[in-house]
């Protein structure tokens, strides 16, 4: 397992990542209420909080894969981790602009967690390229 990670920081790096986007996958597709609520979100906008959700189901199902089920570990899936990479760089920039430029949906309830988690997941998510880019960049 370690030598497909290329050692323990990069495994415990990988686990926090698709673990933080586990835990929000649980709050969109199961906690969706609730989440709604947390951020005072109309629940008209259900449908659209649980599409988010399965996408983020997506991607663990496929770290797990990854992870336990696949022989090769994660040698030559570039475009997996690189698409998750850009996918945050960009949700990054848009929660920003929306929080900051636009002000588009900006309540009394907003907190930075919609900036500040993307953000962290985007480093922890560059720094996985980088430091397994000698396995995810074989073809």
């Amino acid at each position: 397992m370690l030598a497909k990670f290329n050692g323990i920081i990069y495994l415990i790096i990988y686990v926090v990542h698709f673990g933080m986007l586990a835990f929000y996958a649980v709050q969109l597709l199961v906690g969706t209420r609730k989440f709604m609520d947390k951020f005072a979100i109309d629940h008209t906008a259900a449908f659209m909080i649980r599409f988010l959700g399965a996408f983020f189901l997506a991607w663990i199902l496929m770290a797990i894969y990854l992870m336990f089920i696949r022989p090769n570990g994660v040698e030559g899936t570039w475009i997996f981790f690189n698409l998750i990479f850009i996918t945050h760089l960009i949700v990054t920039i848009t929660n920003y602009y929306s929080k900051n430029i636009s002000k588009l949906g900006v309540t009394d309830k907003f907190t930075g967690e919609g900036i500040i988690v993307p953000f962290i997941l985007m480093i922890l998510s560059g720094i996985l390229c980088y430091g397994l880019s000698d396995k995810i960049y074989i073809i």
